[in-house]
């Protein structure tokens, strides 16, 4: 008999810190698979053994349980008690609203790895096509000294950020992965990442880009 029950009518989704966490590399763990795989539907889907082993891609019940109280017990699932739907309308279209609830100034944009912008709030066209070069240099030397700081000092994060005195960001890139690709969420001020706005923001991203396996 299962050490796990599950609560009636729940909804799962990915909070804002588990988003985060599913894009914030690129590496394929099944906690991350998992969390992408909810983020790749139309809406957030019942709690349910058939939702689990289809989301999970795990071999039966008691992997899939034991995968999802992990993902809870670290903040990174949660059970909402009305479904929700992803958000709608052209992805050009909708990524402006999202970005500037991002960013302490309301200043964001991102960025495809080849330094084309696909969206931007707050800031002027001209500034835009700089801040997305400067983006892509910083991924090129991250990917230089990725040696140095992944493994040999264990910095996880991919991330940089012009700080000031106080050390708080002026200038950030935050790297998302989504499937094979890399965006870069480029921010001016302090990031404001724990609301539903991120997660609306990788939701419609994965919509778009991602292609998980059978």
């Amino acid at each position: 008999m299962s050490a796990y029950q599950f609560t009636d009518n729940r909804y799962l989704l990915p909070t804002p810190a588990g988003a985060y966490y599913a894009v914030s590399a690129d590496s394929d763990d099944k906690t991350r698979m998992f969390l992408l795989a909810l983020l790749s539907q139309s809406s957030s889907r019942e709690l349910n053994e058939s939702t689990l082993l289809r989301t999970t891609h795990t071999k039966n019940n008691e992997e899939a349980m034991e995968l999802l109280y992990r993902a809870q017990g670290l903040g990174w699932v949660q059970g909402e008690q009305r479904l929700r739907e992803a958000p709608i309308g052209i992805l050009e279209e909708a990524l402006p609203a999202i970005l500037g609830k991002l960013s302490s100034t309301r200043k964001a944009m991102l960025v495809d790895n080849q330094g084309l912008f696909l969206s931007a709030h707050g800031f002027s066209y001209e500034l835009a096509e700089e801040l997305s070069a400067l983006s892509v240099d910083l991924s090129v030397m991250y990917q230089r000294h990725q040696r140095l700081l992944k493994n040999n000092m264990n910095i996880g994060t991919t991330a940089w950020a012009l700080v000031n005195s106080h050390g708080d960001s002026q200038l950030g890139v935050w790297p998302l992965y989504i499937g094979n690709k890399q965006f870069n969420l480029v921010l001016a001020g302090l990031p404001q990442f724990n609301q539903p706005a991120f997660v609306d923001l990788v939701w419609i991203l994965s919509k778009r880009y991602l292609v998980l396996p059978d």
